[in-house]
């Protein structure tokens, strides 16, 4: 059940969605937080804000990174061969949140490695305003868990995990799939503060040629059973896609398309000039509703 609490949730979020640029839906692109490097990473973030995102979703790296492809995947290894920290992307956050929200995307064991509630308060400190956590299911995130603390004793003491989130101003963030039943999204919607985040195709990330034919539907199914945005990711990679996409739902995200131009890039100039070029050009076909 929603809670007073959690129904002020994610303010900036929430405002992004409303009343992004001449009504369009918002941008939201997604890089590794500390890929390719720590310095560079900042002058990505810093690139995207310039470029038009309206907000910026960080992975934060992991040594399983399940809902992802091969491309996101190269990233991740690499954050972590670098020895990049949920500390350095917490800081990575902090230093731009100013321009936008910022939304996480970790996996559970790094929360309970950390500790859940030391992990909400350090993300809320940062100016992330909500956490997507691909491999927590949504029952045992509203349900009662029983959840241990770094450094206290091993007490069982239950607590929701999506409540413990909202006590420290942070939204988790709940998945719908093609594949979810209504009843699946009734939950969804049930448990959505600041949005959903609503997967183009089934499968993990990456570049796609099409955007999944069954997004229409999921999109209309959960439009009648929530008012919270809808944000759509997994494949989004042209102007043209994001475009479509924008014409669905309330916001798009687009990940690997942006992540395989750092990697192909031969410096953190080339990187940023890239990643900048895309972001805008998919800023524009959004508002136009039209692409390459």
């Amino acid at each position: 059940m929603r809670t007073d609490r959690a129904a002020t949730l994610a303010p900036r979020l929430r405002a992004a969605f409303t009343s992004p640029r001449a009504g369009r839906a918002a941008l939201i692109p997604y890089l590794t937080g500390g890929h390719p490097d720590l310095e560079t990473s900042h002058r990505l973030v810093a690139t995207l804000i310039a470029a038009g995102a309206d907000i910026v979703e960080l992975g934060v790296p992991f040594s399983d990174p399940i809902a992802d492809g091969p491309v996101v995947q190269r990233s991740t290894h690499d954050a972590l061969l670098a020895g990049v920290t949920p500390e350095q992307v917490f800081e990575l956050a902090a230093g731009h949140s100013a321009g936008v929200p910022f939304v996480l995307l970790t996996y559970l064991n790094t929360v309970l490695a950390y500790g859940p509630g030391r992990f909400f308060a350090r993300a809320a400190a940062a100016g992330v305003e909500a956490l997507v956590i691909p491999d927590l299911p949504l029952d045992e995130a509203t349900g009662e868990w029983m959840i241990p603390e770094r450094g206290k004793p091993s007490v069982r003491r239950p607590g929701s995990l999506v409540a413990r989130a909202a006590d420290h101003g942070v939204a988790l963030v709940p998945m719908a799939t093609p594949t979810s039943t209504d009843a699946r999204l009734a939950l969804v919607a049930e448990a959505a503060t600041a949005f959903v985040y609503c997967v183009a195709v089934t499968g993990v990330t990456g570049a796609r040629r099409e955007v999944g034919a069954e997004l229409p539907d999921l999109v209309g199914r959960l439009r009648a059973q929530t008012a919270a945005p809808l944000a759509v990711g997994f494949g989004i990679s042209t102007p043209r896609q994001a475009a479509r996409v924008g014409s669905l739902a309330d916001g798009v995200i687009v990940g690997s398309a942006l992540i395989d131009l750092v990697l192909s890039s031969a410096s953190p100039d080339d990187a940023c000039s890239a990643v900048g070029g895309l972001v805008r050009a998919m800023s524009t076909a959004i508002a136009k509703g039209d692409g390459d």
